[in-house]
């Protein structure tokens, strides 16, 4: 069914602190003194996202943010190989990002390309490094689960556009994996899960809603990942989601009328609010979910599955609100780049 319509979604306070944004400049096309233009791409399971803008002393000025939805991992997760029509796909984007790249400038020793879960997993993952440096001119560096979830926590942290009490539960749900990272300053426990949108979608929610057994099967794979995780997730002061699921499902909460970057991003949102989402979302059909204002039309059918994830972390928590934020791994890893 599909979200009600004029439900409170913020209570009085529910936002929190007020938020403090960073680099609400408009972007430049020249780079300023003291000043270092960068780029990065994170290619997941599901989609391959771009970023770039100037590390100044100030902070980070973001030029461009693109995604793209390619749905690399299809598959993986029975054949363990990489579709030759997700290379495809995959592909294009990049190329399509290159050109963005060189028309911004950004010299190859400051493009950075990291590729994630459903690289990691296949068995022809040299195809995918190959063709990628072949049309960026940057050799993707494949991370192992801890090195996403290191710069995930940096991006989520560092760019945060308000003030996080700490222990902060960073949490990234991607298409292959999902990511629990807690700490202070710097991580002090981290996973990177093989649960996904996508992958938890192939695995057990093949029909459109999908059934009542098939959600309990997902959940119960959801739940044996979180106790196996090593991560207290119960222990964080403050809970951090960012991915393009949590900032798809914060829109419904928000009831907004589009993807709205500005609207979402560093907004507190209460957990009873969003598990009835939650809850709206699993049981729509694709076609109701894709009819959604904020929905990419690429993300309807996995959403799901994500949205299971997102529940049972919260559940897990103990968390009564947690925080949305745009920056994610994408800022950990400009950061990262050298000047």
């Amino acid at each position: 069914m599909p979200a009600r319509p004029g439900r409170s979604v913020a209570g009085p306070g529910s936002r929190g602190q007020p938020v403090r944004r960073r680099g609400a400049r408009p972007a430049r096309r020249v780079v300023g003194v003291g000043s270092v233009r960068v780029a990065a791409i994170d290619c997941g399971t599901n989609s391959i996202k771009l970023l770039i803008g100037e590390r100044t002393d100030d902070g980070f000025l973001v030029a461009v943010r693109d995604s793209r939805v390619v749905r690399l991992g299809q598959g993986v997760d029975r054949t363990g190989e990489l579709a030759t029509e997700a290379l495809e796909r995959t592909f294009a984007a990049v190329e399509e990002f290159a050109r963005t790249i060189e028309g911004f400038g950004v010299p190859a020793d400051r493009i950075r390309f990291c590729a994630t879960s459903a690289t990691r997993d296949a068995r022809n993952a040299a195809v995918f490094t190959t063709g990628v440096e072949q049309r960026l001119g940057v050799r993707p560096e494949v991370l192992s689960g801890d090195e996403e979830a290191a710069l995930v926590f940096a991006g989520a942290l560092g760019a945060a556009p308000v003030t996080i009490s700490t222990p902060a539960l960073v949490v990234d749900i991607g298409g292959g994996s999902t990511e629990l990272v807690l700490g202070e300053q710097q991580p002090s426990q981290s996973t990177s899960m093989d649960i996904g949108s996508v992958r938890l979608t192939e695995r057990h929610l093949p029909d459109d809603p999908p059934g009542h057994e098939q959600v309990a099967a997902c959940v119960a794979d959801v739940d044996k990942h979180l106790a196996e995780s090593g991560v207290d997730v119960a222990a964080a002061r403050t809970v951090v989601g960012t991915s393009g699921t949590i900032k798809t499902i914060a829109c419904g909460v928000l009831e907004l009328p589009g993807y709205d970057r500005e609207a979402f991003d560093g907004v507190t949102l209460r957990t009873d609010r969003t598990l009835e989402f939650c809850d709206d979302l699993v049981a729509m059909t694709v076609e109701q979910r894709r009819a959604l204002p904020y929905m990419h039309p690429g993300r309807a059918d996995v959403i799901a599955a994500g949205a299971l994830i997102w529940a049972r972390i919260l559940v897990r928590s103990g968390a009564e609100t947690y925080v949305v934020s745009e920056a994610d791994i994408l800022h950990g890893m400009a950061r990262a780049i050298q000047a």
